[in-house]
């Protein structure tokens, strides 16, 4: 379920995910949303995000961490299912933005980075561009994400 993104209130005007979606939003109910990340490189680039400023996973109640790990493996799993990467990435880091999210990336063998990190050095250029080399438009991934975390 979608609705417009509203920023958080009485949250950190410093905090770009409460302030601002942090990309395109494709899914949001209660405490979560997901979005994907507008990255060239790496255009099948999801987060799940905590709607409410947490910096911790821990800092979460037990249900709380149940269903952001729901969450996390029911994007997981469609990238594997529709786009058949060589891995998904998983990371939860925070560095830069103090506020929960979990990063869902599908990697490829022929990616600009693959088999290093994201955020690690470039190995090649990537022609045609990634997001042509997918198994289907962006559009259609992000339904089909939407409609399977509808249906967790």
């Amino acid at each position: 379920m979608t609705h417009p993104f509203q920023p958080l209130p009485d949250a950190p005007l410093t905090c770009e995910l409460c302030q601002t979606p942090g990309g395109q939003l494709v899914w949001q109910e209660g405490d979560w949303r997901v979005i994907r990340v507008a990255d060239e490189a790496f255009p099948a680039f999801y987060r799940v995000v905590c709607q409410r400023h947490v910096a911790e996973f821990s800092h979460l109640d037990p249900q709380a961490r149940q269903r952001c790990m729901q969450l996390v493996a029911v994007v997981e799993s469609v990238l594997l299912s529709r786009l058949r990467p060589t891995k998904v990435n998983l990371a939860a880091l925070g560095n830069m933005v103090p506020h929960l999210h979990w990063h869902v990336i599908a990697r490829f063998d022929w990616d600009s980075h693959f088999p290093q990190p994201v955020w690690g050095p470039r190995q090649r250029e990537v022609m045609p561009p990634a997001v042509a080399r997918l198994a289907l438009p962006l559009d259609a991934l992000d339904a089909a994400v939407a409609a399977a975390l509808d249906a967790a």
